[in-house]
């Protein structure tokens, strides 16, 4: 099981400590690759790109909108 952490480094030019995880690009329990896009980070104005970090199937732990800070577990692959 490989866990899904925000990188700290997506804040690193913004002067809020939080962001919104806008949406997820693959849907709960589908199977995914190394590097494949599976969700979207807003940080102030910017969108951010959230790759896979292994193969296998994706567990979502966070909906949607939900307010994430750097580090925080999104979901995991299985």
């Amino acid at each position: 099981m490989t866990m899904i952490n925000l990188d700290e480094a997506l804040w690193q030019n913004s002067m809020l400590p939080e962001g919104i995880l806008e949406r997820w690009l693959v849907d709960n329990g589908t199977k995914v690759t190394a590097g494949e896009r599976i969700a979207e980070v807003r940080i102030e104005s910017a969108l951010h790109e959230i790759m896979a970090p292994a193969a296998g199937i994706l567990a979502i732990l966070a909906e949607q909108n939900t307010v994430v800070e750097p580090g925080t577990t999104v979901g995991r692959v299985l």
